[in-house]
């Protein structure tokens, strides 16, 4: 098994000689039992080091796997579909801390005192969690469109949710929806209603900027943030290459946005402007990432569609080295 970290600078072959485009450097990944090592080349300073990037599964059997967090040395997770919210150590050891009886959970995110938020998709609510008891923070029935999805929490416990702006999985016309702020108070302010499906979201390390991505536009969108936390100066950040999306998305401490991209199978990272710096190809869906520990943790899946993911419980979470730690939020 092969996987091509496309980077720039050169021609390369992968293993069935195929061209891997020029315009785009390479990180190229031979796997085996026992692992491997392989070089990254740096397409600005021109040079060339050794990393370990061994490949691994984390878990596999899930549903459907969104919202992935790195959290107190552990990777947490909704899966979606199965309605639990997970935490898996580096080991894979995965643990449910919680179970929504009524709904789907989806973005997740943590106030200062601890509690943990998470999105109730369909009744449109974010929950609190204390460790003991749910409770509901914020009721966005009467701001969101559709059902809730992912979101980022920032440093003050501001959540800016988004939501899908349509009924996605019955094929309806495709329309703008809303990006939503909840003050760490639980009150509701709708700051933009002009986002096509506004999905992963990161605040950048000094809380100035909140980038989101638009799956729908296929690109990602910028925003400056007030003292108060509300947005403005909208902008364009980046725009994903042809026939890609922006699903789950993390921002790393180069200033780089990761986007799981499922409509092409692989993750995409990418500086402001555009420019593409690496690709990672996975062969199948790629839903959601999240930086952790140097490892990029990627969640992937054969479906998006419910009752598939229900019937087949093929989603995963894979593991590959990342040049880059963490940064910013979540």
């Amino acid at each position: 098994m092969q996987r091509i970290w496309r980077k720039g600078g050169e021609k390369h072959l992968d293993k069935a000689n195929r061209v891997i485009p020029s315009d785009t450097p390479v990180f190229t990944l031979d796997l085996y039992p026992g692992g491997s090592r392989s070089k990254i080349r740096d397409q600005h300073q021109q040079r060339t080091t050794m990393a370990d990037s061994a490949e691994h599964l984390l878990i596999d059997n899930l549903c459907f796997g969104e919202g992935p967090r790195w959290h107190d040395g552990q990777l947490w997770l909704s899966d979606m579909h199965d309605q639990r919210v997970l935490r898996i150590s580096p080991r894979g050891h995965a643990e449910t801390v919680l179970t929504l009886e009524d709904d789907q959970p989806s973005g997740l995110g943590w106030l200062p005192n601890g509690d943990l938020l998470i999105v109730s998709m369909t009744r449109r609510r974010l929950l609190r969690f204390d460790g003991q008891q749910l409770t509901t923070h914020a009721d966005l029935s009467d701001a969101a469109s559709w059902h809730c999805n992912d979101m980022v929490v920032d440093a003050q416990g501001r959540a800016y949710v988004g939501n899908f702006g349509f009924d996605l999985h019955n094929q309806a016309e495709p329309r703008s929806a809303e990006l939503i702020r909840v003050d760490a108070n639980g009150s509701v302010h709708v700051e933009d209603r002009e986002v096509m499906f506004p999905n992963g979201t990161v605040i950048t390390p000094d809380g100035k900027t909140l980038i989101v991505g638009e799956s729908f536009a296929g690109q990602l969108t910028a925003f400056s943030i007030r003292p108060d936390g509300s947005l403005h100066n909208k902008r364009m950040w980046a725009k994903l290459p042809e026939g890609a999306i922006p699903d789950g998305i993390c921002l790393d401490s180069e200033g780089g946005i990761w986007s799981a991209s499922p409509t092409t199978n692989n993750v995409i990272r990418q500086l402001e402007g555009g420019e593409v710096t690496h690709t990672i190809e996975v062969g199948r869906g790629a839903y959601a990432c999240m930086l952790g520990d140097t490892k990029l943790y990627v969640l992937t899946a054969g479906s998006s569609q419910p009752q598939a993911c229900i019937k087949n419980r093929d989603a995963r979470v894979e593991v590959y080295a990342a040049p880059y730690d963490r940064a910013g939020w979540p």
